[in-house]
């Protein structure tokens, strides 16, 4: 059993892309950032003050390469007003597409 929640655990932080790109980002409304120069300008600011957070040690690691940083970057995103795109963000999507549809 906790080999299974370990290999769980693994898979689902592997499957997290890149968490400061802004093409995977959308506002609330549904608006792209990158569609927006004012939005986008916006979305910098966060990324900054997300990064510093995902930085420390209570929500995040001092590792910016790690699977923890990008997760708790995401958080702090999302709590600043900018959703990922969904099921599109992510590229393990693109291996298992319509699997559950079977």
């Amino acid at each position: 059993m906790k080999i299974k929640l370990a290999l769980g655990l693994t898979l689902s932080l592997a499957c997290i892309s890149a968490a400061e790109s802004p093409s995977n980002y959308r506002s609330f409304g549904g608006q792209s950032v990158e569609d927006d120069p004012v939005l986008l300008s916006v979305y910098s600011r966060a990324v900054d003050t997300c990064a510093w957070e995902a930085q420390t040690p209570p929500r995040g690691t001092p590792r910016t390469d790690s699977l923890h940083y990008n997760a708790a970057l995401r958080a702090c995103l999302y709590r600043q007003g900018f959703l990922d795109r969904g099921i599109h963000a992510y590229p393990a999507t693109q291996i298992f597409d319509h699997f559950l549809d079977r």
